[in-house]
């Protein structure tokens, strides 16, 4: 048996990204994604944890158009499950808390390659803690993606720091200007910037009862997606499921 595949030709995210992407892609980008997730946490015959969305795994086509790929990690989530343990044996070293791994092995820390902290920089903290997979784990690794759409860092650098952890800061000052990638310039729109590091900031709060569902900030209506509208609403927390 062969497996057939829509060419993907502008390879992934990641080797796009951190290039010479302007904002309109890198929004359409984010609807599309945004979509995808929720296909799979809510529309999808059975549900489907992705486990690991990363920019590494957002392919794009010609007309820029993402595509989640890369399901080795998934899990399906029967409708009667709230949540999925990972148990031990399904780990490997790249799915320890760094944080962990520095009090039992500073070298690992000081010498872990990029591409291994960068992945770790998109795993949500119960997800470290106790080893929860559910579509709360999805949405964290979706709200480190938007952070990477609007600043072109990646989400962790070369000096291993994390992206979450060097926007925090600007986030509670609300100095969204700092958080642009300079890259953009003046090449933006400021309404759709603003929604989206909201919602970002949202997506990536520590305990997952605060992050909003996919479903709540998502639309597969193709006529809401002009620039004068924003997809994320501006004050998403108003549809928690709380």
């Amino acid at each position: 048996m062969h497996l057939v595949f829509q060419l993907s030709p502008m390879e992934s995210l990641a080797s796009a990204l951190h290039g010479t992407l302007d904002w309109s892609k890198r929004y359409n980008i984010a609807l599309g994604t945004a979509d995808g997730l929720t296909y799979l946490h809510e529309t999808c015959k059975r549900r489907i944890i992705h486990q690991d969305i990363k920019a590494d795994n957002i392919l794009l086509t010609e007309n820029f158009e993402p595509q989640i790929c890369d399901f080795g990690l998934a899990k399906w989530l029967p409708r009667q499950w709230t949540h999925y343990n990972v148990s031990k044996f399904e780990c490997t070293f790249g799915f320890v808390s760094l944080k962990y791994l520095y009090r039992v092995n500073k070298y690992f820390c000081r010498n872990a390659d990029t591409s291994t902290l960068s992945r770790c920089s998109y795993f949500a903290p119960e997800y470290f803690m106790h080893g929860i997979v559910d579509k709360k784990t999805d949405v964290y690794a979706f709200g480190v993606l938007l952070l990477e759409l609007i600043t072109g860092r990646k989400a962790a650098d070369d000096q291993q720091q994390s992206v979450v952890i060097w926007v925090k800061p600007l986030l509670d000052e609300n100095d969204i200007t700092e958080l642009l990638d300079p890259f953009l310039g003046d090449g933006y729109d400021a309404d759709e910037v603003d929604c989206m590091a909201l919602t970002a900031s949202l997506y990536i709060e520590h305990s997952p009862i605060l992050r909003p569902q996919m479903s709540q900030n998502s639309t597969n209506d193709s006529s809401k997606r002009s620039t004068s509208a924003c997809l994320w609403h501006p004050y998403p927390f108003l549809f928690l499921d709380l």
